[in-house]
């Protein structure tokens, strides 16, 4: 990209840094057998993974007080062990240490509660690379992706936010870093799908780790 280089970096986690497939859809399952409703398609399940929970659940089931319930089950779950079922993108590491080591200080930004996201960084040996790490909180202060970001900007001096960039694998992760005046790459490898995240216009499209390193370090793997 020919852009001045950042300052600061935000990450989102679940299909940015790590692949939570097989974690949040067998939870999903769990849920919703658990309570007698039906199972969505595949196709449904994988657009689960990103946007926040409750509203994809509260969508789904058309019942706010069911959707509290069905919450509640899921992080049960998810907790003891669905995080747990995950895996780390090839490259990951090392792209997050070579970042760390020019001097740009990395922030996650996820709308995964801090809980959650906290144990699967801890899991994985990346939350010695991040200054910082901001989810959603229970009570709905920070809920959307806008949120999100906008409590990761906070913590930022002004030189750093005027230099900040998201990188996220959804439409969430672009419309969150528009709102904010935030450049945006955008990760197709992850769970949004190619025609959404170029109908969202990011500032560009990475489709590997690979891609991510060559824009955010200026060189190609040898």
């Amino acid at each position: 990209m020919n852009q001045p280089r950042p300052t600061a970096l935000l990450f989102d986690l679940d299909g940015t840094l790590t692949d939570p497939y097989e974690g949040i859809t067998r939870t999903f399952r769990h849920t919703l057998n658990t309570l007698g409703k039906p199972l969505p398609n595949e196709e449904t399940l994988r657009s689960w993974i990103g946007p926040p929970l409750r509203a994809s659940l509260r969508a789904y089931l058309g019942d706010d007080t069911l959707a509290e319930e069905a919450i509640t089950i899921y992080r049960q779950r998810y907790l003891s062990i669905g995080m747990y079922e995950n895996q780390l993108y090839a490259g990951i590491p090392e792209l997050l240490a070579e970042l760390q080591a020019s001097g740009i200080r990395l922030y996650v930004a996820t709308s995964k509660f801090i809980v959650p996201a906290q144990g699967i960084l801890d899991h994985f040996g990346l939350t010695r690379f991040f200054a910082g790490i901001i989810g959603s909180t229970p009570d709905d202060r920070i809920g959307t992706k806008a949120e999100v970001i906008g409590a990761v900007l906070e913590l930022l001096s002004p030189t750093e936010r005027s230099a900040s960039l998201m990188i996220g694998d959804t439409v969430y992760d672009i419309e969150g870093a528009r709102t904010h005046n935030l450049r945006c790459i955008a990760v197709t490898y992850g769970y949004g799908t190619l025609a959404e995240l170029t109908e969202a216009n990011p500032h560009a499209l990475a489709h590997s780790v690979a891609d991510l390193r060559e824009m955010l370090c200026n060189k190609k793997d040898r």
